[in-house]
């Protein structure tokens, strides 16, 4: 394979994290508002910023994305009605082989309004956990087509981020360029 037919993706990874309690700023995210507007409108409500990077591709979503690409079978697409976040709590290594998050504790969440969107060739997924939300430690992440592991998740990233508790809003985003 001559290295000029190569389809490159660039996973980035971010969570920011929220004091949170009445579950404010969680419902204003989710409503479409910017990671920055809520940081300028509560600036003590601000816990912090993690952001990291690479991911494997899991199987099961590549192929997915291949029936979609090539208008095959039913497949179904990591759009606004479908796609979501999810977290969990596993620590077993990435493997394209794969088909989820590994852990115990494990929630999804839906887009965030206006989310998913294109720039470029740079596609974004937003979702918001509020307060009361997958408190446990975030171990693992992914995008699924799907309500729950049900789906196709096209990747899986696990990078310990921290125990989320009662009372704190985190939003997570992941961005995949491709090239």
């Amino acid at each position: 394979m001559n290295k000029n037919d190569k389809i490159g993706w660039v996973a980035r990874w971010r969570i920011d994290k929220f004091r949170d309690e009445n579950n404010i700023i969680a419902e204003t995210l989710q409503a479409g508002a910017s990671v920055a507007y809520v940081a300028k409108r509560f600036p003590d409500a601000v816990l912090g910023r993690v952001e990291f990077g690479s991911n494997v591709a899991l199987n099961e979503g590549l192929a997915e994305l291949i029936d979609i690409i090539c208008g095959l079978g039913s497949p179904t697409k990591w759009d606004s009605s479908n796609a979501r976040l999810g977290v969990g709590d596993g620590t077993a290594s990435e493997s394209a082989s794969q088909t989820g998050l590994q852990g115990t504790n494990k929630a999804w969440k839906s887009m965030d309004s206006g989310y998913p969107t294109r720039s470029g060739q740079t596609a974004e997924w937003r979702a918001t956990f509020g307060s009361s939300e997958a408190n446990f430690a975030w171990e693992e992440c992914t995008v699924v087509n799907a309500a729950d592991d049900s789906g196709k998740n096209l990747n899986r990233k696990v990078s310990s981020k921290g125990t989320k508790s009662a009372g704190e809003t985190w939003t997570l985003s992941l961005q995949i360029t491709f090239s």
